[in-house]
């Protein structure tokens, strides 16, 4: 499906393609989420759907999904990232549709054996040894900082721009320990929002993480890995840049996450519970 597509536009080729089609109908956001899901998904009764694009590739899914479900349109399924919908009232709930067990995609994939095979891949053991704290435990320590400030301007409306935010500005290199005012700071020159105030960002930030929420709900997996990038250059690994650019490893995580990973979530579970809802339709191999 092409990104241009309007919702209703992808709705009605789905329609369309009923007629000659029986199986089942699977929305996922985007490219890496087809490549991840193709994995566990019987391709020869459920057919992938990519809902990239705009407003956002989630709510597009969701609102094809809508579409669909309003037209009693049977055998089709969305899985979206849950992202902060779990700590927030949800605006649409479906049986159709499902979310990761945790913030995305990627912090499924760093909350799994398959963080430490990357981490053993790419680091240096002496240097793993030498930092002497849990790696996962520091990256979603300092990952939450991030996390909870792009929560707050979700729920503020301050639209800040986290895309592109250089991590080296607001990370100790030996540490990985984040500097707050320092990332407040990158984040607004970011999004040029010069009018906000350093102080009042530090003390919502400082409000929101009191609050003690699960921190895997909160991070973003992309942050972490973002921070594992910077990490395996000196601090877990001596990496040039380009060789564990974090790009690399999102696909480095999902070739190490085993089918028996995928077996232990709860949105396997939630999947084979909706298989068990709407037969015929099926979505996993029977083997997996």
């Amino acid at each position: 499906m092409r990104d241009d597509l309007t919702v209703d536009r992808v709705a009605n080729q789905i329609r369309l393609r009923r007629s000659t089609y029986n199986g089942t109908f699977l929305l996922v956001e985007g490219s890496s989420d087809k490549t991840f899901y193709k994995r566990f998904v019987d391709q020869l009764v459920c057919e992938l759907v990519e809902t990239s694009g705009k407003p956002s590739s989630k709510q597009r899914a969701i609102e094809i999904l809508k579409i669909l479900e309003h037209s009693n349109f049977q055998g089709v399924l969305a899985i979206v990232d849950a992202d902060f919908d779990r700590l927030e009232t949800l605006l649409y709930t479906s049986p159709n549709l499902l979310y990761t067990d945790s913030h995305d995609l990627e912090t499924m994939l760093v909350n799994s054996p398959a963080f430490n095979k990357v981490l053993a891949e790419f680091g240096s053991e002496e240097k793993i040894a030498q930092f002497n704290r849990d790696v996962k435990l520091v990256l979603i320590e300092n990952g939450m900082s991030v996390g909870y400030l792009l929560w707050i301007s979700k729920c503020d409306g301050l639209n800040l721009t986290f895309d592109g935010i250089i991590f080296s500005k607001f990370i100790d290199e030996q540490t990985l320990q984040i500097d707050e005012l320092k990332l407040v700071q990158e984040i607004k020159n970011k999004s040029q929002a010069f009018s906000l105030s350093d102080k009042n960002l530090q003390e919502r930030l400082k409000s929101q993480k009191s609050n003690n929420h699960d921190p895997w709900q909160i991070c973003c997996g992309h942050h972490l890995v973002e921070i594992l990038s910077f990490g395996l250059r000196k601090a877990l690994g001596s990496n040039k840049a380009a060789d564990v650019e974090p790009n690399s490893l999102e696909r480095s995580l999902r070739l190490a996450y085993e089918e028996i990973y995928f077996h232990q979530t709860q949105l396997y579970l939630d999947i084979r519970t909706w298989e068990s809802r709407n037969e015929p339709f099926r979505v996993l191999r029977n083997n997996t």
